[in-house]
């Protein structure tokens, strides 16, 4: 466990960040400004706060009571940066080596660089020169790991090929990774825990599946990008139509292509904007995913939106309704109602494992 508790004046601008982040993938959502590198930055050592403690395991970081501080090259940090920062003039391997050997056979082959070993960067794509970074900072045998914005500089191609990688780390590397970000899709797909940040300070932290369907969340991570995260696991193919049939404790769902293998675990993000809500079971619609739940809590938007918290069995979703629509089914929390998801709503990029 990695517990963070900081303040730091930069400026105009005021950390106050109270983190905890067990072993897995801890994503550091936020807009830019809202502190996120910050937070990082003094995890790594290379800001100091001017009060505050950071504990990980055993290991103190950073006491302002007692007066430590270790120096950064004494904290057993791993950290990837949006560039890869590789030697230009060392091959594969030697820029791997560099970082140290823990581990170095296995993490060549979770980080798929056996055939890479004998180029140099510049022959590398921008997705492989990311998963070189990442076993370079992994060889050292980091107690935490820290990524800023790994993906930023990838396009939609390069980021598919390396989030896999990625998915891996988070289920076998028996450490605390931050993971800083600002896209909601990646966020959704890779981390166990998500701490929000706005101005500097922690909005709302938790288990990414709470956080992202809480109705309060949405103003905070934007309309467009609100949605649940649901665990599933693939219990079905209807190959003539080409879909993948999902199963969670609210029933099971359709969703295009081919999704994983049977009994695989499959993560979905299901957008806020694409569930559609109705007082009784439709008929003759279009849309294959018709799912009994109940309403948990509603929070009014800005504008003319209403957030509505779902619970389907005992997974949550989250939907998003006007004003008018709200008002005219008369929803309220405790009613038990339908949830209504189109299964092209969601696309490859909310799909992960």
């Amino acid at each position: 466990m990695l517990e963070i508790d900081v303040t730091k004046s930069l400026g105009a601008f005021s950390l106050q960040a109270k983190v905890s982040a067990p072993t897995g993938l801890t994503a550091i959502f936020g807009p830019s400004g809202s502190g996120k590198t910050s937070l990082v930055n003094a995890v790594a050592g290379l800001i100091a706060p001017d009060a505050g403690r950071i504990v990980v395991g055993e290991t103190v970081l950073f006491d302002s009571g007692a007066r430590i501080n270790r120096p950064t090259h004494q904290r057993r940090v791993g950290y990837v940066f949006q560039d890869a920062r590789l030697f230009p003039h060392l091959s594969v391997e030697q820029n791997l080596r560099y970082g140290g050997d823990h581990d170095a056979d296995h993490l060549i082959d979770l980080l798929g660089l056996e055939d890479l070993l004998s180029r140099r960067p510049a022959g590398l794509s921008g997705g492989e020169k990311q998963r070189v970074a990442l076993g370079r900072a992994l060889m050292c045998n980091p107690q935490i790991l820290l990524m800023d914005e790994p993906l930023a500089a990838l396009d939609a191609r390069r980021k598919a090929e390396i989030l896999p990688y990625i998915e891996k780390l988070r289920d076998e590397v028996q450490i605390p990774i931050l993971y800083v970000s600002h896209d909601v899709s990646e966020v959704a797909r890779l981390a166990t825990t998500l701490v929000v940040m706005d101005a500097g300070q922690v909005s709302i932290a938790g288990p990414i599946g709470d956080v992202l369907s809480r109705p309060d969340a949405v103003s905070l991570v934007g309309v467009r990008a609100a949605g649940a995260v649901i665990e599933t696991r693939v219990a079905g193919r209807l190959l003539h139509d080409g879909l993948t049939e999902l199963s969670f404790s609210g029933g099971r769902l359709m969703m295009p292509g081919h999704l994983g293998q049977l009994g695989q675990k499959v993560r979905l993000r299901i957008p806020a904007q694409d569930v559609i809500l109705s007082r009784e079971k439709p008929n003759g619609l279009s849309a294959l995913n018709i799912l009994p739940v109940q309403i948990t809590g509603m929070e009014d938007g800005r504008g003319p939106g209403v957030a509505v918290g779902l619970l389907a069995g005992q997974d949550r979703l989250l939907a998003r309704v006007t004003q008018r629509s709200a008002q005219r089914m008369q929803l309220a929390v405790g009613q038990e109602i339908y949830a209504i998801i189109k299964a092209t709503a969601v696309g490859p990029e909310d799909v992960g494992v």
